[in-house]
């Protein structure tokens, strides 16, 4: 019997290999004579990066930047493979996240993305040709405009002076000088991990849906708004791109306009990415289960989390999936609709979020021992019906 284990990381506790490897040992307390196949997968959020280090046996580039607020910060980015197919896997949050800035401090019209340009940088200089970026918890609302900056774009404005850092600077953008743009970016692929469809602009827009999250009043998210305007028209008079209302623009705090426009980036769903660059289909065929899950699986695991992903592939290949998460949220079941044939719980009592964090490995060797038994016992109970 073949067992994949596919599972995300559970938030603040296990990485998503550490997950596999807890499932893995508890299913083995049933079936120790099982083919387990671990492939650590995430949507393109936190912990993207190590899943697929684990997954390919990549390595950890680690490497102080400019952080959101202008200081410098410890950030980090994943390398995978040798020669002209290196590729780098960028977390923005590692760079620009909202976790480096405290709650005190945060204002989206300051914070900078040039520190993950700067990730995009030495990742160039490192052989990386291929990229994926995942976009998630960004402290920043500056259309990317401090990464390129970083990657030798020039924003002016009326003075012909280079605008300063922050969402607000880019009121005062009048002209783009794209020329200095690091040329190995032109020979290079993006793909944006993004599973949002927000435009740039608007009450839809990354102003108005993702900038009180990051410190912005009602005031403040009117003035970004018109800034990130400015930055549309600037871009569609001097490079012809009209970017305001296309879906997923908004990403990051805009930061996907920049690579739609810059670099030439893809917008794809996270998790079809990190699939697809761990092999995850290739590990599915010819599996008789697949074992997937995530720190809480609720109603919005169906938009496009983890399981779901993993979900589509075994659906491919004909294999029936379950999932074990930290917790499950009243509206679990959905997943029923959507190729996942149950959910468990690894949480077998009530108890604090502390204490769940700490006893996480051993609540999912239980529970995964648990499903591996419950699974036993049908096919046992089956036999015997057949046989009677």
């Amino acid at each position: 019997m073949k067992i994949v284990i596919a599972p995300d990381s559970f938030k603040e506790s296990l990485s998503a290999l550490q997950v596999a490897a807890a499932i893995e040992a508890g299913m083995r307390e049933v079936w120790p004579d099982a083919e387990y196949v671990k492939v650590p997968v995430a949507d393109g959020g936190e912990g993207t990066v190590q899943a697929l280090i684990d997954a390919t046996g990549g390595r950890l580039v680690e490497l102080r930047v400019t952080g959101p607020l202008g200081e410098p910060v410890e950030a980090f980015y994943g390398l995978v493979g040798d020669g002209a197919d290196k590729l780098a896997v960028i977390e923005m949050a590692a760079a620009s996240g909202l976790e480096s800035v405290p709650p005190a401090r945060r204002d989206p019209l300051v914070t900078t993305t040039r520190g993950t340009g700067e990730l995009i940088l030495h990742a160039l200089n490192a052989g990386a040709r291929r990229f994926v970026l995942g976009v998630g918890g960004s402290a920043t609302n500056d259309g990317g405009a401090g990464m390129l900056q970083a990657l030798g774009v020039h924003l002016f404005n009326a003075q012909g002076g280079e605008i300063g850092p922050g969402g607000g600077a880019l009121a005062a953008l009048a002209r783009v000088d794209a020329s200095a743009l690091d040329a190995r970016v032109r020979d290079s692929d993006f793909q944006v991990a993004s599973d949002v469809a927000n435009p740039l602009v608007g009450p839809n827009g990354a102003s108005a849906i993702f900038g009180p999250q990051k410190g912005a009043t009602p005031e403040v998210v009117a003035r970004l708004d018109a800034s990130l305007r400015r930055y549309a028209d600037v871009l569609r008079r001097e490079l012809g791109h009209d970017i305001s209302d296309l879906p997923g623009a908004g990403a990051g705090g805009g930061i996907a306009a920049a690579m739609i426009v810059f670099l030439k980036g893809r917008l794809r769903p996270g998790v079809e990415i990190v699939t697809e660059a761990v092999g995850l289909d290739a590990a599915v065929r010819g599996a008789d289960l697949v074992v997937t899950g995530e720190g809480r699986i609720d109603g919005q695991t169906v938009q496009g989390k983890t399981p779901m992903g993993v979900a589509r592939v075994a659906a491919r290949h004909g294999v029936p999936v379950i999932a074990i998460a930290g917790s499950l949220a009243a509206d679990a079941g959905a997943m029923h609709a959507h190729g996942i044939e149950a959910v468990f719980a690894a949480v077998a009592r009530p108890c604090s979020i502390a204490d769940a964090l700490t006893t996480a490995e051993d609540n999912l060797k239980r529970a995964a021992r648990n499903v591996a038994a419950a699974l036993q016992l049908g096919r046992r109970l089956s036999s015997a019906t057949s046989a009677g």
